[in-house]
């Protein structure tokens, strides 16, 4: 049994909740990102995981919560719940929280979180921190107070448009709120799953009526074309690279490696690249095994993204570029003569 972390405002706090974003019968990979990350925040902490599932014939998503660490599950099974509705969400959320009192609550920063996660910290006067990159337990000194805060959750993101990385804490008000984006954390399984406990939520006596008041009439789901996030080699170009037309030698070589493209977002908006292939605090968080980056500045919008690749090789004319800073090797030169001998040597050295 976890202990009770500690009583904020009278109120006894104890375990870190995970709301777990579901589509069909998946479960988003951030949630199980969060359930990997809830892990090691709940160790430090010496309390529990536990897990919030809101949807239709959720039998399957136990064997998933007790594979990621969690030792309850809170569902609400209801039809009516198959697809994601913000005010019934909101309402159990809200009940839930306030009778169990989470010490903190994360969220996927995705459509769905981004919606929800606001609206339940607004009606329990909590606070939230949107689009975090790291999460941390430790002491914050209130100096003007002269009062010590312990175990609290260090929600840190980039800030004033990454050019700081801001540490943001919520000493007084609980849960502890936080969104973070898909592939910013490690997703991994326990070598032995937990014993996990299913709580089941009346969801007739919490949901009313006038929570239905807006209605699914269809729902149209495309697939993304491009699986950027799942690719082993990236080629990734930025403003540097000049056109739309100069990446096309990125894709050359992003399909010799059998690799992908992607871009700065100062290409994006530069119309050198479509949206999907954004990399960075505003795109996609990526960790291949090798990401090359070419004409990329690399500042800490961009970096925040591609950070934890394996290997780092940087194209730039600029040596003092701050993307060499992290590259593993780093090619001082134009992109374009450096991409055609990187071609040229992998076709001759590929027969």
């Amino acid at each position: 049994m976890a202990r009770v972390l500690g009583v904020i405002g009278g109120i006894a706090v104890n375990n870190v909740f995970v709301y777990l974003e579901i589509e069909g019968r998946e479960i988003a990979d951030v949630s199980l990102e969060l359930l990997t990350k809830a892990r090691t925040l709940a160790s430090t902490l010496g309390v529990a995981v536990e897990a919030v599932a809101v949807g239709h014939n959720l039998d399957w998503v136990l064997p998933i919560c007790e594979k990621y660490g969690a030792t309850r599950l809170h569902v609400a099974d209801d039809k009516r719940l198959e697809y994601y509705l913000t005010l019934p969400h909101e309402r159990i959320l809200c009940d839930l929280f306030s009778r169990e009192k989470p010490q903190i609550a994360l969220f996927g920063a995705t459509s769905v979180g981004r919606d929800l996660g606001p609206r339940v910290s607004s009606a329990l006067h909590s606070g939230l921190t949107a689009d975090c990159t790291s999460l941390e337990i430790g002491e914050y000194k209130d100096v003007k107070a002269g009062k010590l805060y312990e175990n609290l959750l260090f929600q840190i993101r980039p800030a004033f448009g990454g050019n700081i990385i801001a540490t943001i804490v919520n000493p007084d008000c609980r849960p502890q709120m936080a969104t973070v984006r898909e592939g910013v954390m490690k997703r991994e399984e326990l070598k032995t799953p937990t014993k996990c406990e299913v709580v089941k939520i009346d969801v007739n006596a919490v949901l009313r009526d006038e929570d239905f008041i807006v209605a699914i009439v269809s729902r149209q789901l495309e697939k993304q074309a491009v699986n950027i996030k799942g690719a082993t080699i990236i080629v990734s170009g930025g403003y540097g690279v000049g056109s739309r037309e100069g990446f096309n030698k990125l894709f050359e070589l992003a399909h010799l490696l059998g690799g992908e493209v992607g871009a700065s977002r100062a290409a994006v908006d530069a119309g050198f690249a479509d949206h999907e292939r954004q990399i960075g605090q505003t795109g996609v968080t990526v960790r291949p095994k090798l990401y090359i980056a070419c004409g990329i500045s690399g500042q800490v919008q961009h970096t925040a993204g591609m950070s934890e690749s394996a290997m780092v090789i940087s194209i730039n004319t600029d040596p003092n570029a701050p993307i060499n800073q992290i590259a593993d090797y780093t090619v001082v030169g134009d992109y374009a003569e450096v991409i055609d001998r990187f071609i040229e040597s992998f076709k001759r050295n590929s027969k």
